[in-house]
This record gives C-alpha cells, structure tokens and sequence, in this order.
C-alpha cells in the first residue's frame, strides 16, 4: 500500500512516555476523522504496545522505543512500536491469553487486547535483538465525509 503520510518518534523506554505514545497516535490518526470508538481503540492498542516494550523488553534498564505511524492508501493507519531490547524466546507462546514474562501484577492479555482492538496484527522478535509490533486498523470513512 502507498504511504501518504508518516510520523517517527523515538523515546526512553520510560513509563512516562506511554501517555505521551497514545496522544501522539491519537493526534496523528484524526486526520483519518475516526469516530471516538475508533480513537479508543488505537489508543489502547497503542499503550498495550507501547508498555510491552517498556516491561517487557527492558526488564532490568531503559531501553531506547520507536513509534511509526503511517497512513495508507485506503485510510489505513499502520502503527509501529520497535525496541531493541531482550526479544522474545516464542512469539506463538506470547500471543497466547494469559502467558505473561511480568510477573503476578501483569494480566498476560497486551497481544490479545492488541490484535481485538485493530484490524491486524504482526509480530517479529529476535532473542537478543528486541521485537517489533505493527498494527494496522482501516478507518472507514462516515456518511458526509470526504
């Protein structure tokens, strides 16, 4: 798909900086006019991503988190959340409701909640290299809208 717009921010894998996440994927997604469900839905997938890198990724440090968002043709907001942190050992056990590396405060649901709240979802890690989430979630346009 053809990108029309794009946006690449890149931050401290601080848990202060996963509100900033979700208002800036929230600021860059309303030139698509979503609906405010639509909004709280990136926005959630977004903070699900977004915390996953700062826990998960960087358990014992603060790593460094990139966050690309692309438009695409379509009205298709495409969203990225890379680290360069531990990785993951299996992705396919990852995904899974409940499995957690986090301890007994984590639900273990982030992938689950990620993939319920856009249209898809793609995960690739390396053990050692860090993991990269892209989410992506059509914005349909509404009646009277160009």
């Amino acid at each position: 798909m053809k990108e029309r717009n794009y946006i690449k921010l890149e931050f401290p894998g601080k848990s202060s900086n996963e509100a900033f996440a979700r208002a800036a994927a929230a600021a860059f997604a309303a030139q698509l006019d979503p609906t405010m469900e639509e909004l709280g839905d990136i926005k959630t997938a977004v903070s699900e991503a977004v915390t996953n890198a700062i826990v998960h990724a960087y358990p014992n440090e603060i790593g460094k988190v990139s966050m690309r968002l692309r438009i695409l043709e379509e009205d298709m907001l495409e969203v990225s959340v890379k680290d360069w942190g531990c990785g993951i050992e299996s992705v396919e056990q990852a995904m899974k409701p409940l499995y957690t590396t986090g301890g007994e405060e984590r639900s273990g649901m982030g992938f689950t909640i990620m993939g319920s709240f856009m249209d898809t979802l793609r995960v690739r890690s390396r053990p050692g290299k860090g993991t990269t989430v892209v989410m992506r979630r059509r914005i349909w346009r509404r009646k009277g809208t160009q």
